[in-house]
């Protein structure tokens, strides 16, 4: 293989049998995808230059899948996969992965969870099989799911207890995103927690964790045909679960301002959330807004810490936002708490940001400063594969989000097309008054 051009490789197989093969240039690294009869998703990315290996299941059930009137179902079921299969005692998952000298974690998100653990390469099929069994054969019993419960409380009491502004944070993603699956919180309240049943934990396990509504990303140091009937060993046989309509219904709501304001009594000094819908969501949109958010909030820099956080005029303690994608919605959001108490500072905040962001929609930006701009997202971009584990958890990822896979290694160049005409017209398109939602935050 060309060292200077790397390939992406597709291949479609069935079960063990391969149907076809197509080779695309452009990309950083091999990839190789299929699908078992039984519809799971896999995806072998090989890299040989350490000797080990990331195994990835991602499920697409993230917390736009709690079932309404149920938030933190997605985030519990996460914690329970640990509790034991029909050959694994419960919490030995961990045990069987650190005793080889490997690593694990999970995590959830609105759009999926993730389990992912790297080990060295010759213990491929330890993980394999621990992945299947749980996919198949989770323990779902009272005892685990009690115990999970309750950590789950006290976690949710300790944040709404002692973390400032989180209370806010909820208030702010009703406010934003409206519907149930897309502005609740994600680990749920107390009563949420305490309302939820061990039959809507199985439930929720017997509908979104099955083959077909999983992928399966190796990752690494592995040989292929061996991966390939690894994977067709201890997955084949997994009954395929029941087809689930993942189709999002249209994002209708009024475009005017909403402006509303909360009291947080753990707060020091008052702050505001501030969001722009973008809606539709299109696909060119997205990676001016990605170049667009470089130029706005990526280093010191750029024009939003440079207004509100420099030495010379530090109107702001905090400031922190971006794209924040939920399925097919997405925003952009900032979140800014003032450098001092009085209200007066928290106005002075929000009025730098909406000052910055006419200054945008007046004139082009330099062509240095989009350059620049596109420098450090190349930067970003391409750390999302640094490591096998790095590597594996990006392409379960573009999988779920991706309108097709097949687009990945063409996502870097259509960002590198933005031209500051693009960026203006994109900030004219959302960043308006009338697009705006805003909470203001005040202590007590």
């Amino acid at each position: 293989m060309n060292k200077k051009i790397a390939a992406f490789c597709l291949t479609l197989f069935l079960g063990s049998t391969l149907l076809a093969a197509q080779t695309i240039d452009r990309f950083m690294f091999p990839v190789t995808t299929g699908k078992l009869k039984n519809g799971l998703s896999v995806i072998l990315a090989e890299d040989d230059s350490l000797p080990v290996v990331t195994v990835a299941v991602a499920y697409r059930a993230g917390s736009i899948q709690d079932p309404s009137g149920k938030p933190g179902l997605a985030y519990l079921m996460e914690n329970l996969m640990f509790r034991g299969s029909q050959d694994v005692p419960s919490r030995e998952h961990f045990n069987f992965i650190t005793r080889v000298g490997g690593m694990l974690n999970a995590s959830t998100s609105e759009e999926m969870t993730i389990f992912y653990q790297t080990v060295p390469s010759n213990q491929l099929a330890l993980v394999l099989w621990l992945e299947s069994d749980r996919m198949r054969f989770l323990d779902l019993n009272e005892a685990s799911f009690e115990q999970e419960r309750k950590l789950l409380l006290d976690v949710v009491h300790q944040k709404r207890t002692s973390e400032p502004y989180a209370e806010s944070q909820a208030i702010f993603d009703r406010m934003l995103y409206i519907d149930f699956p897309y502005s609740h919180p994600m680990l749920g309240t107390e009563e949420d927690i305490r309302n939820l049943t061990l039959e809507d934990v199985r439930e929720f396990y017997a509908t979104y964790y099955a083959p077909n509504n999983a992928v399966l990303c190796i990752a690494g140091n592995f040989n292929k045909p061996k991966a390939s009937e690894l994977v067709a060993r201890y997955f084949e046989t997994l009954p395929r679960g029941k087809d689930v309509n993942f189709a999002a219904e249209p994002f209708v709501y009024a475009k005017k301002q909403d402006i509303q304001s909360t009291e947080d009594p753990q707060a020091l000094n008052p702050a505001a959330y501030m969001g722009f819908r973008v809606v539709p969501t299109a696909a060119k949109d997205l990676y001016t807004l990605k170049i667009l958010d470089y130029l706005l909030m990526r280093g010191r820099s750029s024009r939003l810490p440079r207004r509100l956080l420099s030495p010379d005029n530090k109107i702001a303690y905090q400031l922190s936002g971006g794209i924040d994608q939920r399925g097919n919605r997405t925003a952009y959001q900032l979140f800014v708490i003032a450098n001092n108490p009085y209200p007066y500072w928290i106005n002075q905040c929000q009025n730098a940001i909406f000052s910055e962001l006419e200054k945008l929609k007046s004139a082009f930006p330099p062509e240095e400063e989009i350059a620049k701009a596109k420098a450090m997202f190349k930067m970003d971009y391409l750390s999302q594969t640094a490591t096998s584990s790095d590597r594996a958890i990006y392409l379960c990822r573009e999988f779920f989000t991706l309108r097709n896979f097949l687009d990945l290694p063409l996502e870097l160049g259509n960002h590198w097309k933005v031209t500051a005409t693009d960026v203006v017209t994109i900030a004219h398109r959302y960043f308006n008054t009338d697009n705006s939602v805003i909470l203001n935050v005040r202590t007590k």
